[in-house]
């Protein structure tokens, strides 16, 4: 008993930890936590479950030891309980196969000595033996289970011993593995044949009956599949006498129908079940009935292949395939005919890409029978399209159906899909395509069964039809089988056929070289090679490949080949590499180039070259910098001035008074030369930010001498970014995104520059923020300010150098607008301003800035605000906006709506002062005032995605909006009681909105004519979706309730005040049906509630008086009054009469 009591513990643990994460109940709020917190988590409640698993097969083996025990030394009656406990969670163990084998084990000496209780013990250990034997089908393991053959008639015993038997294998169902529901099934049927009477009876119609329904009324396809597991233990017996006849019987009046009910699961689940009993049909019938009901399923199944839903079609289409390969040489030619047809006209062309898969995978399926041939041989062709489908899976099935062939006799793939098809597609499609493809055409252009020479040939000629193409067969011919030895050859003949004298067009040496990196690639990873490549790389001849390649893609192969194989002696390359990273146009946004330039990176940096290429691209920085301060007057940097000014003197002629002018732009610097080396140091910008994505490059670049200078330069061009980006169409978020990535990593590794070293609590993080928030603010300044007329005189550095933006030295005027469209100086400003939020967000999430909470909070306010003012100022027809740019700009929204709520969160978390909590307050509020600023102005399809993406911060926001109350405790007078603070309280936007729907709402309830009901009602979906979740997060915590229903009710009577009715109206409607009906019985627990809804009601009726003739407006009130009433006289009136009548 002691040993009872001691297993229950470690199993209860065990089922905690198995079942913790179980959906079966979701939580009523999402619980945030961070990676690291969940990896820590995770490897904690591993660490436990594993010590619980190796208690429990020490205990296992102590029962072991005491039930073998040669003298009987131990009371079976004792030792019973611990061992049905441990039977009983067999189901637990499952990832555990040493635990697993040695409780079944026990169970089985158990059995074997016939000891009291052994029929309860083998329910679930029989499955798990009968399962082992199946899975590793060893000798031994099958002769357990003939030795235990007996076991299965423990169902035969009695009624009730049956019942229970069946019912606990049901249980199993949803949680039991494949082999583990295959060995129940396998069970159940060898009981089925050994009983009779009730306990058959019982099988048969009441298990067996309800596997059926609930084969077909499962909730999910697994829990489907699962039941269909067990009754396959008959299905697949079903030559067994009396099977069939039981099959038909149970099946029969129940799944006809069910293939043709509304509902498309209860139709998928039904033609899974018909799929698996195919043909059903009755043994007893005669030959007529047999062949109607077989040509019943199968017009069923043609109905079904045109199913309105596609993923019964997908299941239809592939198990009819399944079913004419089973049954082909049986099948009239009629129906063959129809469904093949069916199948290779309609459904590869179907719209559903599951569907198209199906059949592509169907076809493969059906390949099987050799009886289909001829008539495939016919059809396949119609299939060959599919190789250019949309979707990658599609087609990779196609050349899975390809390689098929390829090893059919008298089939060609080539008919199918042409040869030219598939070069195309190998050329252009992604890596698992190209790979099957290289497969395919091995046999042909790179065979085994000939000569090196002769492949090589083979191989050249693949090249010269299709550079690329050729390339990426080389990319994946190692891969595929082709031998090293024949690749080192094939790497020899490309590299001498490119240094030949023959003249060869710039694509065939792209493509030659390309594939020479790939081979190059798979042969240094065999170290036997390398010294054969090392030989074939001299100095001299990488210097003629650069010569002869004279593409960026050529060049970066050859970068390739030099950084794959570490080569030291490369001769004086640096100026080629250069050539490559000095390309700077498109960089940004040209995804194929960066690959190339990376492969110029990664050479450099195993050459040695890396500071001098730091110093090319810092020079670049340095000049465009110069540009900055020559142009706009932004402030150099004490690492800017020198170097700029020598990099630019001998390009720029600048006499030396102009060169001290307090800012003054020299009036000879052109203006195309400036926006030639801004769009420069975008291209460095994006070099500096991908250098720090890598672990090499990162601490190559945190290493460099020109570091400081990289920053310094940066500094420069991202003010002159911000403060512009609403005057120049080519300003952009590279430069800024670069500069604080690179203050980030510095602060990280605790790098200083040298204004950082002046201050000694300044950390670079704190420079870089301050200095960015403060050009922030200027530009909201100049937004406020009749959209940038000028900009404040606020100095962003030690002097004031810098004209107003907008302001031409040229002409004396303003430019705002001139140069820009509306919609793209928005785009800008937005994308400018979401950029230096992310470096807020992150770098206090890190810890690595000081900020004042304050400041932080109050600029993400002025950010929603400044999108919120734009977005309103200029509607989508105002602006005529495309819609590739309002997908720009949404990404935007979303990034800056993301990094302020991730913002709010940590902000939640770290503050608990006042002024912190109103900054959170009045941040929430702008953020729902961005979602219905989306709707109105974007249309419900954005803001539908908007609160999609923003459902994680939900909880968040909740708090955010009822932080100013959360700390309240004032059961005698609500939060809207203090006069003052109420004078103060602003009504946010958003709460007129809230109130508009559920003012109409309320109406369109009440109104008897449809046609009364106000359209705008339905307006806002998005919105009312969100308040909809934030309304059931609520009911989950009666305090955080009782803090942002106190808001409400705030507003509302800020509302009634201002003789807002039908917002006050609104309001309480929200409240009171909404967030709390009256009802409900929370409300003894919401006390600041209680107490605003007290101080409401005795102010409406009194405002209602004094409305004298307006009768609209008294009705809402008395609306509102009707709606407080009940709650009134339930929690306020009753509780002051019994405190009256006590006192």
């Amino acid at each position: 008993m002691q040993l009872h009591f001691t297993l229950h513990f470690p199993i209860q643990n065990l089922h905690e930890s198995t079942f913790a994460g179980s959906p079966i109940t979701p939580p009523a709020k999402r619980v945030r936590r961070s990676s690291r917190k969940k990896k820590e988590d995770g490897e904690h409640r591993e660490n436990g479950r594993q010590s619980t698993v190796e208690k429990l097969q020490v205990y296992a083996y102590i029962l072991h030891l005491c039930v073998s025990h040669p003298k009987s030394a131990f009371s079976v009656s004792d030792l019973l309980p611990a061992v049905q406990e441990l039977h009983g969670n067999l189901i637990l163990f499952e990832s555990d196969s040493i635990l697993l084998s040695e409780i079944a084990n026990l169970c089985e000496e158990w059995w074997k000595g016939d000891l009291l209780g052994k029929e309860t013990l083998i329910s679930q250990s029989l499955p798990v033996i009968l399962s082992r034997s199946l899975t590793l089908k060893k000798k031994v393991d099958v002769h357990r289970v003939y030795t235990l053959r007996e076991a299965s008639c423990c169902l035969t015993l009695r009624m009730r011993l049956t019942k229970e038997l069946c019912a606990m294998i049901k249980s199993q169902i949803p949680f039991g593995r494949k082999s583990m529901l295959e060995a129940y099934g396998e069970i159940v049927f060898r009981a089925w044949k050994a009983v009779e009477g009730e306990c058959k009876y019982e099988i048969e119609n009441g298990f067996l009956q309800g596997l059926l329904e609930g084969a077909i009324y499962a909730s999910s396809a697994t829990l489907a599949a699962s039941i269909r597991r067990i009754l396959g233990g008959f299905v697949n017996n079903r030559t067994t006498e009396g099977v069939e006849k039981l099959i038909f019987c149970l099946a029969e009046p129940i799944i006809f129908r069910s293939l043709q009910v509304a509902n498309s699961n209860v139709r998928q689940n039904a033609l899974h079940l018909l799929l698996d009993l195919f043909p059903l049909e009755d043994p007893d019938a005669t030959k007529e009935a047999k062949d109607t009901l077989l040509e019943k399923q199968f017009f069923l199944l043609d109905k079904l292949l045109m199913d309105e839903s596609p993923d019964v079609r997908a299941v239809a289409v592939e198990g009819s395939c399944r079913t004419l390969h089973l049954f082909w040489e049986v099948i009239p030619s009629p129906i063959i005919t129809k469904i093949i047809t069916r199948i290779f006209d309609d459904m590869a062309h179907d719209a559903c890409t599951e569907v198209r898969l199906s059949t592509v995978n169907g076809v493969i399926y059906l390949l099987g029978n050799p009886q289909s041939h001829e008539v495939l041989k016919v059809l396949l062709p119609r299939l060959g399209n599919l190789i250019m489908d949309s979707t990658t899976a599609v087609r990779a099935a196609v050349c899975d159906l390809l390689l098929l062939l390829n090893d059919i006799r008298n089939f060609h793939f080539h008919k199918v899909v042409s040869i030219d098809v598939l070069v195309s597609t190998l050329a252009n499609d992604q890596p698992l395509v190209a790979r099957k493809i290289t497969k395919l055409l091995i046999p042909s252009y790179f065979p085994s069964k000939v000569t090196e020479e002769e492949a090589c040939k083979r191989m050249i000629t693949l090249i010269k039809r299709s550079p690329i193409a050729g390339a990426r067969f080389c990319e994946f011919a190692g891969l595929e089988g082709a031998s090293l030895r024949s690749l080192m050859k094939l790497f020899k003949v490309l590299s001498d056929l490119i240094m030949s004298s023959v003249k060869l067009d710039e694509e065939l040496v792209e493509g030659l070289l390309v594939a020479a990196s790939h081979l190059c690639t798979n042969l240094a990873k065999d170290a036997s090679f390398q010294a054969a490549l090392r030989e074939e790389l001299s100095a001299k001849k990488l210097k003629t490949l650069f010569t002869v390649a004279s593409t960026s893609r050529a060049q970066s192969s050859i970068c390739n080949i030099i950084s794959t194989m570490s080569l030291d002696a490369v001769g004086d390359l640096f100026e080629d590499c250069m050539g490559l990273i000095n390309r700077f146009s498109g960089l940004s946004d040209n995804i194929e180039r960066q690959a190339e330039v990376r492969s110029a990176h990664k050479m450099i940096l195993s050459c040695g070259w890396f500071d001098d290429m730091v110093e090319v691209l810092v020079g670049c920085l340095q000049k465009a910098a110069y540009g900055c301060h020559a142009k706009l007057g932004i402030e150099l940097g004490k690492q800017n001035v020198g170097s700029a000014m020598r990099r630019t003197k001998s390009s720029i002629k600048v006499s030396s008074k102009s060169k001290h002018c307090n800012g003054q732009r020299p009036s000879n610097i052109d203006k195309s030369r400036f926006s030639e080396d801004y769009a420069s140091a975008i291209g460095v910008s994006w070099h500096i930010k991908d250098l720090l994505l890598h672990e090499n490059t990162r601490k190559a670049m945190l290493g460099s001498r020109h570091l400081e200078s990289a920053y310094s330069a940066l500094k420069v061009i991202s003010e002159a970014s911000v403060l512009y980006c609403l005057q120049y169409d080519y300003m952009n978020t590279w430069p800024v995104s670069a500069y604080t990535t690179l203050t980030l990593h510095m602060s990280l590794h605790n790098i200083k520059t040298d204004v950082s070293r002046d201050f000694t609590q300044a950390s670079v993080s704190d420079l870089t923020l301050d200095h960015l928030l403060r050009c922030a603010n200027n530009v909201f300044r100049a937004n406020n300010n009749n959209k940038s007329d000028s900009l404040p005189s606020e100095s962003l550095n030690t002097t004031n150098t810098k004209r107003a933006p907008g302001y031409s030295t040229d002409t004396g005027e303003c430019q705002t607008g001139s140069s820009l469209t509306k919609q793209t100086r928005i785009s800008n400003s937005v994308k400018m301003l979401t950029a230096v939020l992310k470096f807020l967000v992150d770098a206090t999430a890190l810890n690595l800035v000081t900020c004042s909470q304050d400041r932080c909070l109050n600029f993400a306010i002025e950010n929603v605000n400044f999108i919120i003012t734009n977005l309103r100022e200029h509607s989508i027809a105002q602006l005529q906006i495309t819609e590739e740019d309002l997908k720009d700009m949404f990404v935007c929204l979303k990034s800056s709506f993301t990094y302020s709520s991730k913002l709010l969160h940590i902000m939640l978390k770290a503050c608990e002062d006042s002024s912190c909590q109103a900054g959170a307050y009045s941040l929430v509020n702008e953020l729902f005032n961005l979602i219905v600023s989306v709707e109105e102005f974007l249309g419900y399809g954005y803001a539908a995605r908007l609160v999609t993406v923003i459902q994680p911060w939900v909880p968040d926001m909740i708090l955010a909006l009822g932080s100013n109350c959360l700390g309240k405790q004032t059961p005698e007078k609500g939060v809207c009681s203090d006069s003052s603070e109420n004078a103060a309280f602003r009504l946010p936007s958003w709460f007129y909105i809230l109130a508009r729907v559920e003012f109409c709402e309320q109406r369109d309830t009440n109104a008897d004519d449809d046609t009364e009901k106000d359209q705008h009602a339905k307006d806002f979906s998005a919105f009312k979706r969100l308040v909809e979740t934030m309304s059931m997060l609520l009911k989950s915590n009666n305090k955080i309730l009782d803090a942002v229903g106190a808001i409400f009710l705030t507003g509302s009577l800020n509302a009634l005040q201002s003789k807002k009715f039908e917002v006050v109206l609104g309001l309480l409607h929200f409240v009171c049906v909404k967030l709390v009906k009256p009802e409900d019985t929370e409300w003894k627990e919401l006390k600041l509630m209680l107490a605003s809804i007290e101080e409401i009601y005795s102010k409406v009726q009194p405002e209602a008086e004094e409305l004298g003739n307006n009768e609209n407006d008294r009705q809402k009130l008395y609306s509102a009054k009707a709606l407080l009433e009940p709650v009134w006289l339930s929690y306020i009136y009753d509780e002051s009469r019994h405190s009256m009548e006590e006192e």
